[in-house]
Formats: C-alpha cells, structure tokens, sequence
C-alpha cells in the first residue's frame, strides 16, 4: 500500500503500524508526535494499523534558544 510519510509517498506493506511508519523517519524514541490524516494519535495507539493513502507526519521536539 501507498502512504504519505512527511510528505513523500512511501510503498509500505499492509498492516503497517503508525509506530512501524515513525521508526521509518526516526530512531528517536522520546519527543515525538505523529499525526495521521490531520489528527494527532497518541503514542499509546501507535499500534493502530495504517490504511492506503494514509497521511502521516512525525515530528521531533527541538530543544534551543
């Protein structure tokens, strides 16, 4: 299936987790966020399975000042 990962279309198999999509992008494993489809999903339903032409997006938190 197809998705949509930070903005690029990425080839993923079905049943593609929203955790298995961010360890794609990221080894980071605090200070992250993923949004799926313009939604914000909580790290405790990462386990959630993606669909075909899902949208997701990570992203880091940055520290500085």
């Amino acid at each position: 299936m197809t998705i949509t990962l930070n903005g690029e279309p990425r080839e993923v198999p079905d049943g593609t987790t929203v955790a298995q999509a961010v360890a794609e992008v990221t080894s980071q494993a605090t200070g992250l966020a993923a949004a799926v489809n313009g939604e914000v999903v909580p790290k405790t339903a990462w386990s959630r399975p993606l669909a075909d032409t899902d949208r997701v997006e990570v992203v880091t938190a940055v520290q500085g000042g």
